[in-house]
């Protein structure tokens, strides 16, 4: 029988990063997970024992990975995966699934996406500190919304600086003045009808070298990012409103509900109204 701990995060309005919920577990032996699809990130770190995870990218081929104490695992939204216990030495494991604008760029830097998702530390006294992290988050689920958040805040610093798959990216302060120029201009814009090159006018850049250096940045293209900033504030008003999906898509800055429903499904796996059911409760890591 397993041991688990589980927790959901209270409904708040944060958009940079936002949790759903969060637990530890140890499993049973040969315990399984799945297939299953996320609607948001889950990262699991695996504190003992030993498993296998089965993660099925866009490209449609199944990787198979086995995991043990001290390495971790990112599934993405909208991915296909299973994952197991090992027999003789079932793992344990803590688990966090969040979101949020900023989410993908800071699991990009840390070199976790859906084509790379095994996450292994520099050293193993860094990989603790992000355990700690997700734990202290997993047995608080009393603490403040903002207390957890900042928490999550950290886990993803730790998790950047411990990885050994970390990219590296340039510290031009012009170049990020640039970025936060644009992600402004988004914010400010985004239910209405806006182009790439409308973005890069205003940073005063030529768009393709704007794209380059937002993708650099952020780990996604301007028009991804605008996509996920429209589909994020639909979430949230699905989320505290009970306005039709219809209204909700054309605040979202998509006038024609079916493009909507083709961009939500794209980008979480199910339609908006499954998602809207969905979301009321929340399942476990």
């Amino acid at each position: 029988m397993n041991n688990v701990s589980f927790s959901l995060f209270p409904n708040e309005n944060f958009l940079d990063l936002r949790l759903y919920q969060y637990g530890w577990e140890q499993c049973a032996p040969l315990h399984s997970f799945g297939p299953f699809i996320r609607n948001h990130f889950l990262f699991h770190y695996v504190i003992s024992g030993r498993g296998v995870l089965d993660s099925t990218p866009k490209n449609g081929v199944t990787n198979r990975y086995y995991l043990e104490e001290n390495q971790g695992f990112l599934i993405c939204p909208g991915q296909v995966n299973t994952y197991n216990a090992s027999e003789k030495q079932p793992w344990k494991y803590v688990w966090l699934e969040f979101d949020g604008l900023r989410a993908s760029e800071h699991l990009s830097s840390a070199g976790l996406d859906i084509s790379q998702p095994i996450y292994r530390p520099k050293t193993p006294a860094m990989g603790e500190a992000v355990r700690d992290l997700m734990l202290y988050i997993a047995d608080h689920s009393e603490a403040s919304s903002l207390n957890l958040i900042g928490h999550l805040f950290l886990f993803l610093d730790a998790l950047i600086e411990s990885s050994a798959t970390r990219r590296e990216f340039g510290g031009a302060q012009l170049r990020d003045f640039y970025i936060q120029e644009a992600i402004t201009f988004i914010e400010q814009n985004y239910q209405r009808d806006l182009t790439v090159e409308e973005i890069a006018d205003v940073c005063k850049l030529n768009r393709s070298y704007f794209s380059k250096l937002f993708k650099e940045n952020m780990g996604c293209p301007p028009q991804e990012f605008l996509i996920r900033m429209r589909l994020t504030k639909a979430t949230e008003l699905m989320r505290t409103s009970s306005a039709p999906i219809g209204e909700i898509s054309t605040v979202c800055g998509y006038p024609n509900q079916l493009h909507f429903s083709r961009a939500f499904k794209k980008r979480y796996g199910v339609s908006p109204r499954e998602w809207r059911t969905q979301n009321k409760l929340h399942s476990r890591g």
